[in-house]
């Protein structure tokens, strides 16, 4: 794929929002989290997605993600806003702003909790798109929704002109296959584990969690697929599958992706909102016990990883309630 035709980037990271210990957003810990990322490889930073903790961030906050964004970015990566609500009337109104504040593109999330059917689902993006004039990528994760997009549903969004691509945390490759054969949506994976075999069957790239950590050998996964290398692409996703299985597999991934980051001592905290919580004693000792298998791998040593599980304990609450219903 030829860079102009992809609006996004390829290697874009599921950005965490740094918080203070009292659970107010660390605004210089935002700029310095976003450009240490692109410093390390990513081309695409997804703010106030999942792993941004999107549920329990204010509208004016997750404008402000995309303007500190596009100032930090400078050109550098693609600012992609990931928020949403289950309101269609509240998501079009939020990606307008994110839209004024000079975002690339914007990720839509199935609505979630009031399980729409086929043809809701179909007329929430179609209308979110239609008010848009941004790239749209669709967020297929049934998992956190309670509902899937169905094939169907994909092919016929497809014919939309704004939208273009699909995050897939659905994990079915077999479906991937069958829509990358009969349109021309661009795939990334929504599960880190996922990455290299997305990209194998011909996907763009992949928006992770993972990256907040390392994206550097996201980036080497990514140029070896672009070049025809197999066996490199291979060696970064080997090197890579502890961190993902720390990140990935015992808690939410913005709360280890947060406790590792700050056991770095790349954030000042590891503090999430309520009612996310830090790891408990026994999770924190999975997840440190995965690290320790962690060779050091470009751009994340561990040699000097200091977790903190006193500073991660618990969850905060912000002064100023979210709204995203």
């Amino acid at each position: 794929m030829h860079a102009q035709d992809n609006p996004f980037g390829q290697v874009l990271v599921a950005l965490v929002t740094p918080f203070t210990a009292d659970g107010e957003v660390d605004w210089p810990g935002v700029e310095k989290h976003m450009d240490d990322v692109i410093n390390a490889g990513a081309d695409g930073i997804v703010v106030t997605g999942t792993t941004g903790e999107t549920s329990t961030l204010t509208d004016p906050e997750k404008v402000r993600l995309v303007e500190t964004g596009k100032d930090v970015a400078a050109g550098r990566a693609r600012i992609v806003t990931g928020g949403g609500s289950n309101e269609t009337a509240h998501a079009i109104e939020l990606y307008r702003k994110s839209e004024r504040a000079g975002a690339d593109g914007v990720m839509i999330v199935t609505p979630y909790y009031n399980k729409p059917t086929q043809a809701g689902i179909l007329t929430h993006f179609r209308m979110i798109a239609d008010a848009t004039d941004l790239p749209v990528i669709l967020y297929d994760i049934p998992g956190r929704t309670g509902v899937a997009i169905k094939y169907e549903t994909i092919l016929r969004a497809s014919k939309h002109p704004n939208i273009r691509a699909v995050k897939d945390a659905k994990g079915d490759l077999s479906e991937v296959s069958r829509v990358l054969n009969q349109t021309d949506l661009m795939y990334f994976a929504g599960d880190d584990a996922n990455a290299l075999p997305t990209l194998a069957i011909g996907g763009t790239g992949l928006i992770g969690v993972t990256a907040n950590i390392a994206p550097t050998p996201y980036r080497t996964m990514i140029d070896a697929v672009n070049s025809g290398d197999l066996a490199s692409a291979t060696a970064a996703h080997k090197a890579l599958e502890p961190l993902v299985r720390a990140v990935m597999t015992h808690v939410p991934g913005t709360v280890a992706a947060k406790y590792i980051l700050h056991g770095l001592g790349r954030i000042s905290s590891p503090r999430v909102r309520l009612p996310l919580v830090g790891p408990e004693e026994w999770e924190a000792a999975q997840i440190e016990d995965e690290i320790d298998l962690v060779k050091d791998i470009p751009g994340a040593s561990f040699r000097n990883f200091r977790p903190d599980r006193n500073a991660a304990a618990g969850g905060a609450l912000p002064k100023v309630a979210g709204t995203t219903r």
